[in-house]
């Protein structure tokens, strides 16, 4: 459902739904405090919305695993993003057909609240992320704007951004040591540590 959900969106996604405030994106990839030459993974990269922003934080040494559900989407990110220093694997975040312990980042960047099994996603991401690896978690509209979208939306009513408590409990159960939850009228950023 999720899957077919996301791929007959991927012709209109860019244009009628993705974030266009290049400001937003900016600020929200500054924010991250990616190291220059880190190895990235964007879970639920989409159409690739915020791969140019994470790119300019991460310097020329740099890569990032783009991950995505939806091949029609992925399709869509390749497309637009042809760069040497993006891979692009179709798989699912509840099983990441990775090694351990290979990002130094992982990304959530707009697609955390589609996990279906939060709790277990978060085990798996934590899985392929080196110790002291960040987790983050963020969004370039409020918790209670993106709660209300989802909620009108046929099959995503549950598919919600977890409260700061929840959200600090979800991460703490997977193991993740909690720097910071942020939200406010127009952002939401979560950041965990994967302890060494």
């Amino acid at each position: 459902m999720l899957r077919e959900y996301f791929n007959s969106r991927a012709d209109i996604w860019d244009e009628h739904i993705a974030e266009k405030d290049t400001n937003k994106l900016t600020r929200m990839a500054e924010r991250l405090e990616l190291k220059p030459d880190s190895v990235i993974l964007d879970v639920g990269t989409g159409t690739g919305v915020f791969l140019p922003y994470l790119l300019k934080n991460i310097g020329e040494n740099g890569k990032i695993v783009a991950l995505d559900l939806a091949e029609e989407m992925l399709a869509k990110a390749r497309a637009k993003y042809p760069d040497e220093h993006i891979e692009f694997l179709h798989a699912d975040t509840m099983d990441i057909p990775i090694y351990e312990e290979m990002f130094d980042s992982v990304i959530c960047y707009s697609s955390f609240p589609h996990f279906r099994d939060k709790s277990k996603a978060l085990t798996e991401i934590k899985r392929v992320m080196k110790p002291n690896g960040r987790m983050c978690i963020c969004h370039t509209s409020s918790r209670d704007h993106i709660n209300g979208i989802h909620s009108t939306l046929p099959g995503m009513e549950n598919d919600l951004l977890p409260a700061p408590d929840d959200m600090r409990m979800l991460l703490s159960d997977a193991g993740f040591t909690v720097i910071k939850i942020e939200e406010d009228s127009e952002s939401y950023l979560a950041v965990g540590e994967k302890p060494v």
